[in-house]
């Protein structure tokens, strides 16, 4: 059976779908991950979700540094392919690789120097929150490097057209985090209670055994990575265009994580209960944006491949059927957080004081659910094309605007809700904007011909 999807031939939804579910199917693997996490965490109180809440923003910004290296990655190597250059398609591969080594092993250093004024920053209440946030940050961040590797394969691989194998990595390290979560937090067996120190030592683990299983698959693989040469000297001829495509999309996420650390600051001024709120939030409520970005990934893919084959009109009919499936699982996940906020935030906190809350985030975030949706897909399809700016335009602009909106709003009577509904109103417009871009962009490239072949 073929692992590698064709997406230069055959019927495009069937196409597009066969390399979206196993990207669909990991974004879900990586929210248990997640989710388990904040599951056993919860278990501990609301102070032990604050810390990790808190230490967790920057292994989000983490994410923006390693999508440098992912996206230009995988874009280049999908162009690549899609013109029939392998040789180039290794060589683009081999400096992603480089990159995401460099950018690694120097933020790991970074958060374990500076980890006392990084955490300072929340300017969090309780001594003891402080302290796990600390001991967590050094752990997660301090290994960061597994994490960074992991996501360039995925995106080198996806853009093979092979999504099955970062589904099967993936999956592994849910089961090894789950077995490992509660056995390192409350010490079963032989092992020692170690609460917060023992959720950042079994996602270290996860991670690390996960980056194995991705050095297993790429020796498989006869596309890519079997010529791929890391040990040669970066080639500025394959690594500024890695570095071209990658840093817009890395900039908006540094900056979305940014602003979102600033509108945590914002939250901490409610008490260390509202910071558990967001970060209990977000978890549950990557349920749409994390499945979304695993379709975009996907999309990505089979524009860069067409785009380089010059199959424009294989790319519309692609990017047609990508949306109709993002539009209803959009809607899915906005009934959901609607209608049951309750009974889903309790599974994570069932603390009566903070319950409510949780149920007010839930709701409000659901309202914009599937314009988060729209948003991160349409990135994806102006990604493959190589056209990185226009999404981060788009996002860097709105998401700023989070921070006067949310600190005008919460001088109303929404008080906290009125930070929650900042982040709403950004992400519909956010959402309604870049689809009107990126139709006009498709209506221009029409005006303008055939690609060149």
């Amino acid at each position: 059976m073929r692992k590698n999807v064709d997406l230069l031939h055959g019927p495009v939804l069937s196409s597009l779908t066969r390399l979206a579910l196993p990207i669909m199917a990991t974004s879900l693997v990586q929210m248990a991950y997640n989710l388990t996490d904040m599951i056993w965490i919860g278990r501990i109180g609301s102070n032990a979700v604050a810390a990790v809440g808190a230490a967790g923003m920057y292994m989000r910004l983490s994410n923006g540094l390693a999508t440098l290296a992912k996206m230009g990655g995988q874009v280049n190597v999908g162009h690549a392919l899609g013109a029939g250059q392998k040789a180039d398609a290794s060589r683009y591969a081999a400096n992603a690789f480089q990159l995401t080594a460099l950018c690694g092993i120097l933020y790991g250093l970074l958060c374990v120097l500076l980890n006392g004024p990084l955490i300072g920053f929340f300017r969090l209440n309780s001594p003891g929150v402080i302290a796990d946030a600390k001991i967590y940050l050094q752990i997660t961040c301090g290994f960061v490097i597994f994490s960074f590797l992991n996501q360039t394969f995925t995106g080198i691989l996806t853009a093979v057209g092979n999504s099955r194998s970062s589904f099967l990595a993936t999956s592994v390290g849910l089961v090894i985090n789950i077995v490992l979560d509660p056995v390192l937090i409350f010490g079963i067996g032989p092992f020692p209670e170690m609460g917060v120190m023992g959720a950042a030592i079994a996602t270290v683990i996860a991670q690390f055994i996960v980056t194995l299983m991705f050095f297993y698959f790429a020796s498989k693989d006869t596309q890519v990575f079997r010529n791929m040469k890391v040990t040669e000297k970066p080639s500025r001829k394959y690594m500024m265009p890695v570095i071209k495509i990658g840093l817009p999309t890395s900039i908006q996420s540094i900056i979305f994580t940014g602003m979102s650390m600033i509108i945590a600051r914002l939250v901490a001024g409610y008490g260390d209960a509202a910071i558990a709120v967001q970060k209990v939030g977000s978890q549950i409520e990557s349920i749409s944006w994390m499945t979304a970005d695993g379709f975009a990934a996907a999309v990505n893919s089979f524009v860069a491949q067409n785009h380089g084959a010059g199959n424009r009109t294989r790319i519309n009919k692609g990017y047609a059927s990508a949306m109709g499936v993002v539009l209803v699982w959009g809607v899915i996940c906005t009934l959901l957080l609607i209608l049951c906020p309750a009974p889903i935030f309790r599974i994570f906190i069932s603390e009566p004081d903070v319950l409510p809350m949780g149920v007010d985030y839930l709701m409000i975030l659901g309202v914009s659910q599937l314009f988060m949706s729209v948003e991160i897909t349409t990135a994806g399809a102006f990604a493959g094309f190589g056209r990185t700016v226009p999404p981060s335009v788009v996002g860097i602009v709105l998401t700023a605007a989070r921070i006067p909106f949310a600190m005008l709003l919460t001088e109303t009577a929404l008080g906290l809700n009125g930070i929650w509904w900042s982040i709403t109103i950004s992400s519909i417009c956010k959402g309604i904007i870049l689809l009107i871009w990126f139709l006009f962009f498709l209506k221009q490239k029409e005006q303008k011909g055939p690609d060149p072949s």
